[in-house]
């Protein structure tokens, strides 16, 4: 169970602009969100940074960002934003086959040699320690030009900063969310752990 309770939706009415935002990535507003608004201007600066990152004029696609986003969190081993990514994903245009390909990436037709080389890239900037080398970033930009290298290490910044978040804060999933996890997820290993709070409803907590 989380260790803060999610404030309810209502508490900060200013923050409406930015809850609805996080609404149209992922269906709902996170829970993590919720808990962040204790602090509003942490919620407008997260929210901020989310519109740059995922800016639907970049030159990566939207809904393969989130599977980088999927991979910097796997390899960070935050099981809350592992599930959000592969909801926003789907949202954003990413077919079931193609997520259910996602853990053979690296021999699946339905990835690129460019999206693998991306892919791998996520998960190496999302390890601790670091994982990427110079061989790897020379075989990324043999795929990628200097922009979008920088949008797609942004994903990885961005959730980095989740993941962080989440894991220290064991929040809870919200049910749609754990839903995912245990259709798309459970068979490779993942379970919701610290984060199984079956989608508990806000509450008024300070």
């Amino acid at each position: 169970m989380s260790h803060l309770n999610p404030l309810p939706r209502t508490a900060n009415p200013e923050l409406e602009e930015e809850f609805a935002l996080l609404e149209r990535i992922l269906g709902f507003v996170p829970n993590s969100v919720l808990t962040m608004q204790r602090r509003p201007k942490i919620v407008k600066g997260f929210a901020t940074l989310t519109r740059s990152v995922m800016d639907p004029e970049g030159e990566v696609e939207l809904g393969f960002k989130r599977l980088l986003a999927h991979m910097a969190s796997a390899a960070a081993g935050c099981q809350y934003c592992a599930a959000h990514s592969i909801i926003a994903a789907r949202i954003h245009g990413i077919s079931d086959e193609k997520v259910e390909a996602l853990w053979n990436y690296e021999h699946s037709p339905l990835y690129s040699e460019a999206e693998r080389v991306a892919l791998e890239f996520a998960r190496c900037s999302g390890a601790v320690p670091n994982a990427v080398t110079p061989e790897l970033f020379e075989r990324l930009r043999a795929h990628w030009n200097e922009k979008q290298i920088v949008e797609m290490l942004g994903v990885v910044a961005l959730y980095g900063f989740l993941n962080r978040w989440n894991d220290s804060m064991a929040t809870d999933l919200e049910a749609p969310a754990l839903a995912t996890g245990e259709r798309f997820l459970a068979k490779h290993g993942w379970n919701a752990g610290k984060h199984s709070g079956r989608g508990r409803k806000a509450t008024s907590g300070s």
